[in-house]
């Protein structure tokens, strides 16, 4: 199988790294919903508005055909790991800083290099698997387990980090299959139809139209954002691309700080550096090698 052409590999990180913009600013949307409603309402909002705005911006190009998949098994288990991913990044910064979830979340490029290997038969190499370890003991720093400043809502992001980080192998496997149209219309089906059996024990109807707003954006961002996630695997490597995302921490401190005067102290900065330091070598020794 030949390598992708240059041109389409810097499409693929033109896409990752328009998602980095649109990530940070659906996520402090929900920050700002999350103050008076539940997670579980956000996370709906966010899957089910991306259905109705995806379906009306392809649906009169593309018809039914938009809806029709060759492996609906991988497409509903590649939305169920998304749905996971944005319920628990969600309730977690409710509670955390929107830079210092951003920093945590940097792990699922991580994730990603080690399950590229059984997932996407993406070998890897013993400096590759240093450099995850590394990766990981930033992610410690950022946490700070067993101190005074670790908070427990920072387990959530790790666990949401792994979600995405299989979403992405799973978006590479479909890449080639499905159209990423449709890949990007089904990554929201589970949250977006299962969410409606507890919906009901949850809902707050919106207090004033600004919130009215908000959820409309975090659909909007959130729909667009992978999209061009979607369109980015088609052009490019999971190997490749995950290290953009690291993109999206500047986006999410710039935002931390205009919203809520948050910014994140020096151990977050180290920690985080350390991350991308990782992942940035990870992903250059594998396009090297490539």
């Amino acid at each position: 199988m030949s390598s992708p052409a240059p041109t389409r590999i810097l499409l693929g990180i033109l896409f990752m790294l328009t998602a980095g913009l649109l990530f940070p600013v659906m996520g402090g949307f929900a920050k700002l919903l999350g103050q008076d409603y539940s997670s579980l309402q956000i996370s709906w909002a966010r899957a089910f508005g991306h259905i109705l705005f995806l379906s009306a911006l392809f649906m009169p190009r593309m018809g039914l055909s938009l809806f029709r998949t060759r492996r609906p098994g991988l497409q509903l288990f590649r939305s169920a790991m998304l749905f996971t991913s944005n319920l628990n990044f969600f309730y977690a910064i409710s509670f955390i800083p929107l830079a210092k979830a951003a920093a945590i979340s940097l792990a699922a490029p991580l994730i990603v290099a080690v399950l590229a290997w059984p997932m996407l038969g993406e070998r890897t190499t013993r400096g590759r698997v240093i450099a995850l370890l590394i990766g990981f003991l930033g992610v410690l720093v950022v946490i700070r387990p067993g101190t005074a400043l670790f908070h427990w809502a920072s387990v959530f992001v790790l666990i949401s980090a792994t979600a995405y980080g299989l979403y992405q192998i799973l978006t590479r496997r479909i890449a080639g299959i499905d159209p990423p149209e449709t890949s990007a219309l089904y990554s929201a089906f589970v949250g977006g139809f299962g969410m409606f059996l507890v919906l009901p024990f949850v809902w707050i109807a919106p207090a004033s139209l600004l919130d009215v707003g908000l959820f409309c954006g975090v659909a909007m961002l959130g729909a667009l954002g992978h999209y061009c996630v979607a369109r980015a695997f088609g052009y490019a490597p999971a190997n490749v691309l995950s290290p953009f995302q690291y993109f999206q921490l500047l986006g999410s401190v710039a935002v931390g700080w205009l919203l809520f005067s948050e910014f994140p102290d020096a151990v977050t900065w180290v920690g985080a550096a350390i991350i991308v330091g990782a992942g940035l070598y990870i992903g250059w020794s594998q396009t090297r090698r490539a």
